[in-house]
Protein backbone atom coordinates (compact mmCIF):
# COMPACT_ATOMS: atom_id res chain seq x y z
CA UNK A 1 0.00 0.00 0.00
CA UNK A 2 0.99 3.04 -0.80
CA UNK A 3 2.29 5.72 1.90
CA UNK A 4 3.40 9.24 2.91
CA UNK A 5 5.07 7.81 6.35
CA UNK A 6 8.42 9.41 6.75
CA UNK A 7 7.97 12.18 3.56
CA UNK A 8 9.65 15.57 4.33
CA UNK A 9 7.35 18.18 2.73
CA UNK A 10 7.92 22.09 2.49
CA UNK A 11 4.77 24.29 1.21
CA UNK A 12 4.64 27.60 0.67
CA UNK A 13 1.29 29.60 0.49
CA UNK A 14 0.52 27.40 3.48
CA UNK A 15 -1.49 30.07 5.56
CA UNK A 16 -4.81 29.05 3.84
CA UNK A 17 -6.65 27.68 0.59
CA UNK A 18 -4.72 24.68 -1.62
CA UNK A 19 -1.55 25.21 0.65
CA UNK A 20 -3.45 24.60 4.19
CA UNK A 21 -5.59 21.67 2.87
CA UNK A 22 -2.02 20.74 1.55
CA UNK A 23 -0.28 20.65 4.86
CA UNK A 24 -3.23 19.23 6.95
CA UNK A 25 -4.08 15.87 4.46
CA UNK A 26 -0.47 15.04 4.12
CA UNK A 27 0.16 15.77 8.19
CA UNK A 28 -2.41 13.38 8.86
CA UNK A 29 -1.18 10.77 6.48
CA UNK A 30 2.10 10.65 8.22
CA UNK A 31 4.10 13.46 6.14
CA UNK A 32 6.22 15.42 8.19
CA UNK A 33 5.47 19.39 7.13
CA UNK A 34 6.98 22.43 6.67
CA UNK A 35 4.43 25.59 6.59
CA UNK A 36 5.64 28.57 4.42
CA UNK A 37 4.30 31.53 4.02
CA UNK A 38 4.57 35.29 4.65
CA UNK A 39 2.18 35.27 7.15
CA UNK A 40 3.52 34.03 10.68
CA UNK A 41 1.26 33.98 13.03
CA UNK A 42 -1.56 32.21 10.75
CA UNK A 43 1.31 28.88 9.65
CA UNK A 44 2.40 29.21 13.53
CA UNK A 45 -1.62 28.28 14.61
CA UNK A 46 -1.31 25.83 11.38
CA UNK A 47 1.55 23.78 12.60
CA UNK A 48 0.26 24.23 15.89
CA UNK A 49 -3.21 22.35 15.15
CA UNK A 50 -1.33 19.42 13.12
CA UNK A 51 0.81 19.19 16.49
CA UNK A 52 -2.22 19.16 18.85
CA UNK A 53 -3.62 16.45 16.35
CA UNK A 54 -0.54 14.16 16.80
CA UNK A 55 1.51 14.90 13.43
CA UNK A 56 4.72 16.44 12.68
CA UNK A 57 4.36 19.98 11.29
CA UNK A 58 6.69 23.54 11.93
CA UNK A 59 6.68 26.74 10.67
CA UNK A 60 8.79 28.69 8.45
CA UNK A 61 8.22 32.85 7.40
CA UNK A 62 9.08 32.88 3.32
CA UNK A 63 8.20 35.66 1.08
CA UNK A 64 8.80 34.09 -2.25
CA UNK A 65 10.28 36.75 -4.09
CA UNK A 66 13.01 36.53 -2.22
CA UNK A 67 15.90 33.88 -3.24
CA UNK A 68 17.15 33.70 -0.18
CA UNK A 69 13.96 32.88 1.71
CA UNK A 70 13.41 29.76 -0.50
CA UNK A 71 17.05 28.37 0.45
CA UNK A 72 16.05 29.37 4.53
CA UNK A 73 13.02 27.04 4.03
CA UNK A 74 15.00 24.21 2.14
CA UNK A 75 18.01 24.52 5.29
CA UNK A 76 15.24 24.96 7.92
CA UNK A 77 13.60 21.54 7.05
CA UNK A 78 17.03 19.58 6.50
CA UNK A 79 18.06 21.13 9.88
CA UNK A 80 14.77 19.91 11.24
CA UNK A 81 13.88 16.85 9.60
CA UNK A 82 16.87 15.60 7.96
CA UNK A 83 16.40 16.12 4.39
CA UNK A 84 13.39 17.48 2.04
CA UNK A 85 11.57 14.87 -0.24
CA UNK A 86 8.91 17.75 -1.73
CA UNK A 87 8.77 20.68 -2.28
CA UNK A 88 4.87 22.13 -3.35
CA UNK A 89 5.18 25.24 -4.93
CA UNK A 90 1.99 26.54 -4.51
CA UNK A 91 2.27 30.48 -3.43
CA UNK A 92 0.72 32.25 -6.18
CA UNK A 93 -1.34 35.88 -7.04
CA UNK A 94 -3.65 36.88 -9.19
CA UNK A 95 -4.49 40.65 -9.44
CA UNK A 96 -6.44 40.30 -12.58
CA UNK A 97 -7.39 43.19 -15.24
CA UNK A 98 -7.66 44.14 -19.15
CA UNK A 99 -4.33 44.71 -20.56
CA UNK A 100 -5.46 47.90 -21.70
CA UNK A 101 -5.71 49.15 -18.16
CA UNK A 102 -2.02 49.15 -18.16
CA UNK A 103 -1.38 47.69 -14.70
CA UNK A 104 2.06 47.42 -14.64
CA UNK A 105 2.76 47.01 -11.08
CA UNK A 106 0.58 44.12 -10.55
CA UNK A 107 1.83 42.69 -14.07
CA UNK A 108 5.26 42.74 -12.23
CA UNK A 109 3.93 41.19 -9.15
CA UNK A 110 2.35 38.14 -10.80
CA UNK A 111 5.63 37.52 -12.73
CA UNK A 112 7.40 37.95 -9.19
CA UNK A 113 5.30 35.87 -7.63
CA UNK A 114 3.97 33.15 -9.95
CA UNK A 115 6.93 32.49 -12.01
CA UNK A 116 10.22 34.12 -9.92
CA UNK A 117 8.85 32.33 -7.12
CA UNK A 118 8.37 28.99 -8.70
CA UNK A 119 12.40 29.40 -10.23
CA UNK A 120 13.76 30.61 -6.84
CA UNK A 121 12.06 27.29 -5.50
CA UNK A 122 13.89 25.29 -7.78
CA UNK A 123 17.22 26.86 -7.61
CA UNK A 124 16.71 26.69 -3.70
CA UNK A 125 15.55 22.30 -3.80
CA UNK A 126 17.44 21.22 -6.47
CA UNK A 127 20.86 21.11 -4.77
CA UNK A 128 19.21 19.27 -2.08
CA UNK A 129 17.82 16.98 -4.14
CA UNK A 130 20.66 15.93 -5.68
CA UNK A 131 22.98 15.97 -2.42
CA UNK A 132 20.45 14.08 -1.08
CA UNK A 133 20.43 11.68 -4.77
CA UNK A 134 15.94 12.02 -4.84
CA UNK A 135 13.21 14.61 -4.14
CA UNK A 136 10.12 15.67 -5.80
CA UNK A 137 9.11 19.44 -7.08
CA UNK A 138 5.52 19.68 -7.18
CA UNK A 139 3.72 23.25 -8.59
CA UNK A 140 0.45 24.27 -8.36
CA UNK A 141 -0.36 25.53 -12.05
CA UNK A 142 -3.95 26.41 -13.20
CA UNK A 143 -6.12 25.16 -15.70
CA UNK A 144 -5.79 29.20 -17.31
CA UNK A 145 -2.31 28.05 -18.36
CA UNK A 146 -3.85 25.59 -20.28
CA UNK A 147 -5.47 27.47 -22.94
CA UNK A 148 -5.20 31.20 -24.99
CA UNK A 149 -6.18 33.13 -21.98
CA UNK A 150 -9.80 34.94 -21.37
CA UNK A 151 -9.83 38.56 -20.97
CA UNK A 152 -8.07 39.80 -18.23
CA UNK A 153 -6.07 36.84 -17.49
CA UNK A 154 -3.49 37.08 -19.87
CA UNK A 155 -0.35 37.92 -17.75
CA UNK A 156 -2.14 35.88 -15.35
CA UNK A 157 -2.66 32.67 -17.31
CA UNK A 158 1.11 33.61 -18.93
CA UNK A 159 2.68 33.16 -15.81
CA UNK A 160 1.14 29.69 -15.64
CA UNK A 161 2.06 28.98 -18.59
CA UNK A 162 5.66 29.57 -17.94
CA UNK A 163 5.57 27.37 -15.01
CA UNK A 164 4.50 24.69 -16.98
CA UNK A 165 7.00 25.30 -19.06
CA UNK A 166 9.24 24.93 -17.16
CA UNK A 167 8.62 21.88 -15.38
CA UNK A 168 8.60 20.06 -18.39
CA UNK A 169 12.27 21.28 -19.22
CA UNK A 170 13.33 20.18 -16.07
CA UNK A 171 11.93 16.68 -16.27
CA UNK A 172 13.30 16.24 -19.77
CA UNK A 173 16.73 17.43 -17.94
CA UNK A 174 16.08 14.91 -14.93
CA UNK A 175 15.80 11.73 -16.62
CA UNK A 176 17.97 10.15 -14.41
CA UNK A 177 15.52 9.09 -11.63
CA UNK A 178 16.72 11.77 -9.15
CA UNK A 179 14.28 14.92 -9.48
CA UNK A 180 10.60 14.00 -9.83
CA UNK A 181 8.15 16.84 -11.15
CA UNK A 182 4.44 17.15 -10.87
CA UNK A 183 2.31 20.64 -12.12
CA UNK A 184 -1.37 20.88 -10.35
CA UNK A 185 -3.82 22.64 -12.44
CA UNK A 186 -6.73 23.19 -10.35
CA UNK A 187 -9.89 25.17 -11.76
CA UNK A 188 -12.47 27.06 -9.77
CA UNK A 189 -11.34 26.30 -5.73
CA UNK A 190 -12.82 27.78 -3.26
CA UNK A 191 -10.08 29.72 -1.56
CA UNK A 192 -9.15 33.42 -0.78
CA UNK A 193 -7.28 34.10 -4.14
CA UNK A 194 -9.82 36.37 -5.13
CA UNK A 195 -8.64 38.49 -2.34
CA UNK A 196 -4.84 39.44 -4.42
CA UNK A 197 -7.15 40.80 -7.32
CA UNK A 198 -7.39 44.50 -7.09
CA UNK A 199 -10.42 45.33 -10.18
CA UNK A 200 -13.23 45.39 -8.33
CA UNK A 201 -15.44 43.70 -11.01
CA UNK A 202 -12.83 41.37 -11.57
CA UNK A 203 -12.93 40.11 -7.91
CA UNK A 204 -16.62 40.15 -7.86
CA UNK A 205 -16.86 38.10 -10.77
CA UNK A 206 -14.47 35.61 -9.75
CA UNK A 207 -16.18 35.41 -6.18
CA UNK A 208 -19.40 34.61 -7.95
CA UNK A 209 -17.80 31.86 -10.01
CA UNK A 210 -16.06 30.48 -6.54
CA UNK A 211 -19.43 30.26 -4.99
CA UNK A 212 -21.28 28.58 -8.20
CA UNK A 213 -19.04 25.97 -8.69
CA UNK A 214 -15.65 25.91 -7.05
CA UNK A 215 -14.88 23.13 -5.25
CA UNK A 216 -12.70 22.08 -1.67
CA UNK A 217 -8.61 22.77 -1.87
CA UNK A 218 -9.33 18.97 -0.28
CA UNK A 219 -9.81 17.94 -3.61
CA UNK A 220 -6.27 19.79 -5.38
CA UNK A 221 -4.44 18.20 -1.61
CA UNK A 222 -5.75 14.82 -2.47
CA UNK A 223 -4.34 15.31 -5.86
CA UNK A 224 -0.66 16.32 -4.58
CA UNK A 225 -1.20 13.46 -1.95
CA UNK A 226 -1.67 10.89 -4.53
CA UNK A 227 1.69 11.98 -6.94
CA UNK A 228 3.63 12.18 -3.80
CA UNK A 229 3.13 8.80 -2.15
CA UNK A 230 3.91 7.06 -5.71
CA UNK A 231 7.07 4.84 -5.37
CA UNK A 232 10.61 6.11 -6.80
CA UNK A 233 10.25 4.84 -10.28
CA UNK A 234 7.01 6.20 -11.18
CA UNK A 235 6.13 10.65 -12.15
CA UNK A 236 2.82 11.53 -12.57
CA UNK A 237 3.78 14.34 -14.60
CA UNK A 238 0.48 16.91 -14.65
CA UNK A 239 -2.96 16.41 -13.40
CA UNK A 240 -5.84 18.66 -13.56
CA UNK A 241 -8.79 19.21 -10.90
CA UNK A 242 -11.66 21.11 -11.80
CA UNK A 243 -15.39 21.21 -10.72
CA UNK A 244 -17.15 18.82 -13.61
CA UNK A 245 -19.34 21.19 -13.84
CA UNK A 246 -16.62 24.00 -14.92
CA UNK A 247 -16.57 24.08 -19.03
Amino acid sequence: MLSLDDKIVAITGASGGIGEATARLLARRGAAVVLAARRGERIEAIARDIREEGGRAAACVVDVTRAEDLRRLVSTTVDRYGRIDVLVNNAGIAPLSPLAELDTENWSAMIDVNLRGTLNGIAAALPAFREQGSGHLVSIVSVAGLYGASPTMAVYAATKNAVRTIHEGLRTESTDGVVRTTAISPGYIRTDLADSMTDPRVRERIRESMDAVGISPAAVARAVAFAVEQPGDVEIGEINVRPTVQA
